[in-house]
């Protein structure tokens, strides 16, 4: 196999407008496709952590199954951030996003993606989780970053490639990719068991 790129018979079809994904497969070298549905990513009380990707993960392929062809893997994730027995998704707005930030400060959390792979025979679902260390974060620090926007679209309220994962997160344990939203290493060697790629 040629470094930089990745072959495979079938069609990737990616299902996510997240910049960080669609960066994530360009450096992989996986040629795809994009194809969106809008979905609501409630879920059903009871579910926690891992359990509550999965099931977006899985209902973010549900519209787009049908129209599959033969040669097309659907690929569709999820990421949330799992502090202190709570989920913490995507802010609803900046005090929410400040909010978050504020409870994670100095303590540990957990990132969890799910990644539902979805062909017209069958679907395949993983997940992997990661633990993260934010250090103590100022008022200014959390002010400056909220007020970038940054924090609006990402689960948790951060993004660890950002400003605020730059100067804050002290320490991880697990995947790095994992935490920016799409579990790479773990995604090719499903990819490769399932025979998808060779």
């Amino acid at each position: 196999m040629k470094a930089g790129s990745i072959k495979s018979p079938y069609t990737l079809v990616l299902a996510s407008n997240s910049p960080r994904r669609k960066e994530f497969l360009n450096s992989l070298g996986w040629a795809y496709t994009l194809r969106i549905a809008e979905v609501n990513e409630s879920y059903p009380e009871g579910l926690k952590a891992g359990a509550i990707t999965d099931y977006i993960a899985v209902k973010k392929a549900s519209p787009l199954r049908d129209g599959l062809k033969k040669n097309e893997i659907l690929l569709t994730a999820d990421t949330l951030v799992w502090s202190s027995d709570h989920v913490l998704g995507k802010p609803m707005n900046t005090d929410h996003a400040r909010d978050m930030l504020l409870q994670m400060s100095g303590q540990w959390h957990e990132v969890i993606t799910s990644v539902a792979l979805t062909t017209q025979d069958q679907q395949t679902v993983f997940h992997q989780s990661t633990q993260v260390k934010f250090a103590e974060l100022s008022s200014s620090e959390i002010d400056a970053y909220v007020s970038s926007g940054q924090a609006l679209d990402k689960a948790g309220a951060y993004g660890i490639q950002d400003w605020i994962g730059l100067i804050g997160i002290e320490q991880i344990n697990g995947s790095y990719s994992n935490v920016v939203g799409l579990p790479t290493a773990l995604l090719y060697q499903t990819m490769k068991s399932l025979g998808y790629i060779a």
